[in-house]
Formats: structure tokens, sequence, C-alpha cells
């Protein structure tokens, strides 16, 4: 479960950073591109945060993680690149 904890939370830092691209990039440049991406790609990141969550939450009962260890994981979701550090920092077996 772990490792498919760590493939979603990969999955879900890079719909993050690519949620962030089209917000900060194609809104500038090419807004019709932008209001086309918008909803699927926040649909997909939306979903992925949302599992990310409560497979966390299922890992601190089964690994029996401290609060503070699953509020640190939980915190890395928030922050761009976040999920990549709390992989490399916590989550490597």
């Amino acid at each position: 479960m772990l490792n498919f904890f760590r493939f979603i939370a990969a999955l879900e830092g890079i719909s993050y950073l690519v949620l962030f691209y089209n917000m900060l990039y194609n809104k500038t440049n090419n807004p019709e591109l932008y209001q086309q991406l918008l909803f699927p790609i926040g649909m997909i990141h939306g979903i992925l945060f949302v599992l990310y969550v409560v497979v966390a939450f299922y890992l601190k009962v089964e690994y029996n993680w401290s609060v503070k260890k699953l509020g640190l994981v939980l915190l890395a979701s928030l922050l761009p690149f976040g999920t990549f550090y709390s992989d490399y920092k916590w989550l490597k077996s």
C-alpha cells in the first residue's frame, strides 16, 4: 500500500504543477486554452488530492505513523514539489 501511496503522491504532485503551469502561463498567453484545460486538470488534481489524503490516513493506522508525520505528509500535499520532498524524506522503503 505504501508503494501505491507513493505513486499517487507523484501523480498528485505532477497534477499540481500542471495546474500551476496552466494558471501562470496559459492564462496570460493563451486564455482560450486555459479555459479548455482548467476543468479537466482541476478535476484530475482534485480526485488525486482526495485519494492522497484518504490513503495517508489509512497508512497512519496501518504503519502506526505519529500525528506529526501524518501532519507533515498532509502539509506536503499543499506545497508545490511538496509531495516529491515527502516521498524522498519520509516515505522511502
